[in-house]
C-alpha cells in the first residue's frame, strides 16, 4: 500500500477479532513509531505493549468516566471494550524532559502524535487495525503499568485485526474550507 492510500483508508478500529498480532506486525508497529521525527531528535515516546487480558480489561476500566464524551448513536464509550478485547493494548508516553519547551508551549504531546500517527498507519499497512484512546484516568493508569510519575501518559492504542470489513469514513470537510493560500480568509 503506498502512503496516500494508507492514509486516505485508515479508519478508527474500535472492534477486534480474536486473532492474535503475530510478534513481526507488533515489531513493525513499534519500529514506525520509533522512527517517527521529533523536537531536535529527543525522541521523548516511550511505549508500554500489554498483551495480558486482566491488564487489559484494567486499563478498560480506568477509560471510562461517566462525565466522559460518549460519541453519538453509543450507550457507553465504545474504546472501553475495544481496549478490552484487542489484543494488544500499546501506551504511548512520553518523556517531557525529552522534548522541546518553547514560550512554555510543551512539544511533547506534538512528538508523540506524530509517532502515533505512525504506529496507526503502519498497522494500517499491515492489514491491523488501531484507534487513539485519550480518555483515562492517568494517575491510575501509571500506578497500573509502573509508569514514573514524572513520565505523562499520552493515549492508549488497542491493536489487532478488525472484526468487521472496514467501510468508507465519515466525509471530510471540503479543502477550500480549511485550506487558505497566503493569508486567513473568512
Amino acid at each position: 500500500m503506498d502512503t496516500l492510500e494508507a492514509i486516505k483508508t485508515r479508519r478508527s478500529i474500535r472492534k477486534f477479532s480474536d486473532r492474535p498480532v503475530e510478534p513481526e506486525k507488533l515489531q513493525a508497529v513499534l519500529e514506525a513509531a520509533q522512527i517517527a521525527p521529533s523536537w531536535a531528535n529527543m525522541q521523548c515516546w516511550r511505549f508500554v505493549v500489554v498483551q495480558d487480558p486482566a491488564t487489559k480489561t484494567q486499563i478498560s476500566e480506568l477509560s471510562y468516566v461517566e462525565a466522559f464524551f460518549v460519541p453519538r448513536g453509543y450507550k457507553t464509550n465504545p474504546a472501553q471494550k475495544a481496549l478490552a478485547d484487542a489484543p494488544v493494548v500499546i501506551v504511548a508516553c512520553a518523556d517531557p524532559t525529552q522534548s522541546g519547551d518553547l514560550r512554555g508551549e510543551h512539544y511533547y504531546m506534538t512528538d508523540v502524535g506524530i509517532a502515533a500517527e505512525n504506529l496507526m498507519l503502519a498497522a494500517h499497512d499491515l492489514g491491523l487495525g488501531s484507534v487513539f484512546v485519550g480518555v483515562f484516568d492517568e494517575e491510575k493508569l501509571g500506578d497500573l503499568l509502573d509508569i514514573p510519575p514524572e513520565i505523562r501518559i499520552i493515549g492508549l492504542f488497542p491493536l489487532g485485526y478488525p472484526q468487521e470489513e472496514v467501510k468508507a469514513g465519515p466525509p471530510r470537510k471540503p479543502l477550500d474550507q480549511i485550506v487558505f493560500y497566503e493569508k486567513w480568509k473568512a
